[in-house]
């Protein structure tokens, strides 16, 4: 259904990174989602009642929180389409983010009034009348539900929307909680036992820990998660690829929603290179990374000396007394700098985030440990966290 509707009412279907594109994509899926949700809670509402089962009943309201989830993710896709503006200049790109966000926090409530409906009916056991029409609608519910899980996360994924992974995975969770159901009526029918409370009281906790998963998708890119691996080594590849680039650092990627992200980082250069060609090339480097991986890159030119004894025999000085102290610390940036009362040198080092010293307690280490070995250097050292 998705596939056709996307070729009858969407200008070139296939083109994901386009802003109207996953607008269009969003609202199409949001208005199918409430279409669907809603005539799986009419069925499952009917069968409900007809059936006595509280775990049906619970089932058709999760249904129903669903279209209101469909409905919250068509209106974020729509505002988040909206251009740039002077309060906004980078888009409104993470709407998608606090849709999945509200999303994911309906399901947790739906999930905990469930819980509530289905302790009481433990306590008060009663075992659900069968028929056949309930069978019917309880296998085309998982079978629908199939396919929206389907299609969500196959969008989801192409589309690298978080709003609606978030969907497949309460889709998914559906599946789970409807076949339960289904295993309730079917056992409460052939033996008689009264455990529709107690599958209401799991599907329950189904929905419960899919709202949970859904809102740990959607808060981790509004904290500011770190960037994906391949996006980076994509980055790095790119850059040191043109003869002139020395070496990559520094690197820090800032979304701004999907497809809206701006990237910043330091690219050592020869200090001797003409500056003016360093800069077009750096210039053309920053369109390269445009047109390559959609994003906005700012580069640093950070200059090398090459080929000066004195700063390649103190680098390896300080790369040992490093490995000294950790074979995990790296460094980047090394300058030596000579002033009229002393000689300094100046590095950035890179720890892990769960790196076992302060940053105090490193670079006190570091200088001592660079003062035994060469007394007449200073230090001036920053501490950078590894960004994987």
């Amino acid at each position: 259904m998705i596939t056709i509707l996307s070729k009858l009412l969407i200008d070139r279907p296939d083109d994901f990174k386009d802003p109207s594109v996953r607008k269009a994509y969003g609202m199409l899926s949001g208005a199918v989602g409430i279409f669907l949700n809603l005539c799986l809670f009419a069925g499952k509402f009917a069968a409900g009642m007809i059936s006595g089962s509280i775990s049906i009943t619970a089932d058709a309201f999760n249904n129903l929180s669903d279209a209101g989830s469909s409905i919250i993710t068509l209106i974020g896709f729509k505002m988040a389409g909206q251009k740039p503006d002077p309060d906004h200049p980078f888009g409104h790109g993470r709407i998608e983010y606090v849709a999945g966000l509200f999303v994911s926090v309906m399901i947790l409530v739906m999930g905990l009034e469930l819980l509530q409906t289905s302790v009481s009916k433990v306590l008060t056991p009663q075992t659900p009348d069968f028929s056949p029409i309930i069978l019917v609608i309880l296998l085309s519910s998982i079978l629908v539900k199939y396919y929206m899980f389907f299609y969500n996360k196959s969008l989801g994924k192409k589309m690298e929307s978080a709003a609606m992974l978030a969907t497949a995975t309460d889709s998914f969770s559906d599946i789970l909680a409807t076949a339960m159901v289904l295993a309730a009526t079917l056992i409460g029918h052939f033996t008689n036992l009264a455990i529709d409370g107690w599958c209401g009281i799991l599907v329950g906790l189904f929905i419960c820990r899919s709202g949970y998963c859904a809102a740990k998708g959607t808060i981790n890119p509004l904290l500011g998660q770190a960037p994906d691996k391949e996006f980076v080594h994509r980055v790095e590849q790119i850059v040191v690829s043109h003869e002139k680039i020395l070496g990559v650092h520094d690197l820090i990627v800032h979304n701004y929603g999907p497809d809206r992200t701006l990237i910043s980082l330091h690219a050592e250069v020869p200090a001797d290179g003409d500056l003016l060609t360093l800069h077009d090339l750096i210039d053309g480097i920053e369109h390269e990374l445009h047109n390559t991986l959609n994003c906005h890159a700012v580069i640093h030119m950070d200059p090398v000396r090459l080929g000066d004894q004195e700063t390649a025999r103190m680098q390896a000085l300080v790369q040992n007394c490093l490995a000294q102290i950790d074979p995990s610390i790296t460094m980047h940036d090394f300058h030596l700098v000579k002033e009229p009362s002393c000689t300094k040198l100046a590095f950035d080092v890179v720890v892990p985030y769960q790196f076992g010293m302060t940053d105090e307690e490193l670079t006190k280490a570091i200088g001592e440990r660079i003062q035994s070995h060469a007394p007449g250097y200073e230090t001036v050292i920053e501490v950078d966290k590894a960004q994987l």
